[in-house]
């Protein structure tokens, strides 16, 4: 979930529209619009205050990603030297571009 959605979806359960949320705030409904359309992207402050003069509070938080990576696998990588981390993703780099211009020949 974006930032923009995040406001629109607190706003649309407060039963706000965007220029009372304005209003609030003191901003002006296009800028509350651009922000909810992804159109600008808001600093974690301005969120706050968005959500503050909505009644809600902010809580950022970091987790574990769970499932998403194989610890053997990143105690290796962590294991290569920069150099190797480079050429690695090098490699990767070079792998995709064939890839991509494998797929331009098919069509």
């Amino acid at each position: 979930m974006t930032a923009g959605q995040l406001i629109r979806n607190v706003r649309l359960r407060r039963g706000l529209t965007q220029a009372q949320l304005a209003l609030r705030a003191a901003t002006t409904q296009t800028a509350v619009s651009r922000l909810e359309r992804g159109r600008r992207s808001p600093s974690v402050e301005t969120v706050r205050q968005l959500l503050l003069v909505m009644g809600d509070e902010m809580e950022l938080a970091a987790r574990p990603l769970r499932g998403r990576h194989d610890p053997a696998h990143l105690r290796a990588e962590l294991r290569l030297t920069p150099a190797e981390r480079l050429e690695r993703a090098f490699g990767w780099m070079r792998l995709n571009a064939d890839l991509r211009a494998a797929g331009r020949r098919a069509r």
